[in-house]
């Protein structure tokens, strides 16, 4: 955790030394001004889903949850996770509180990485309400077909690399 937030932070300064020496200090002035315009909605809406996944914590019981999508499900687990990715309307608002409860009462790592990845590339609420009526279902049907394995592959991938690293 540490080292990914050093990462983060170096990367943060050499992105802000370079706009420093191309554009000059003004840059950090404009950088903080979109920044905070950025964070403004966030910081509502962190708290709300943070209210949601406590609540969700007490509604889902963990025995559903293992049994569902727990790292015993395997291959099956990861299917079922694809499909929820899929069904699971909302933005990362709504979805990651929902993952946080999940991976909390044991759900299994590679079964959320499929339900992220299905919830990325799949998104039945995105292609219903944007894809389709704005570019045609023929074109909903050429992203999705070669899309739809994509989820399965990511946390079978996923558990691959969880197998190799304790095996």
């Amino acid at each position: 955790m540490l080292g990914a937030l050093l990462f983060i932070y170096g990367l943060l300064g050499a992105v802000a030394l370079y706009a420093h020496m191309r554009r000059g200090p003004e840059v950090h002035a404009e950088a903080a001004g979109t920044a905070l315009a950025q964070l403004k909605p966030l910081a509502l809406r962190m708290p709300l889903a943070m209210l949601l996944a406590g609540f969700l914590s007490h509604l889902i019981p963990p025995e559903m949850i293992v049994s569902s999508v727990g790292a015993e499900a395997g291959l099956r687990g990861i299917l079922a996770a694809s499909l929820v990715g899929m069904l699971m309307p909302g933005g990362p608002m709504v979805t990651f509180p929902v993952v946080i409860v999940l991976f909390r009462n044991d759900a299994g790592a590679a079964q959320m990485v499929a339900l992220l990845t299905s919830w990325a590339v799949l998104a039945g609420h995105r292609v219903l309400a944007f894809e389709a009526p704005l570019l045609g279902w023929r074109f909903v049907a050429l992203r999705l077909v070669p899309s739809l394995p994509l989820p399965v592959i990511a946390g079978l991938l996923a558990q691959a690399v969880l197998d190799a690293r304790l095996g």
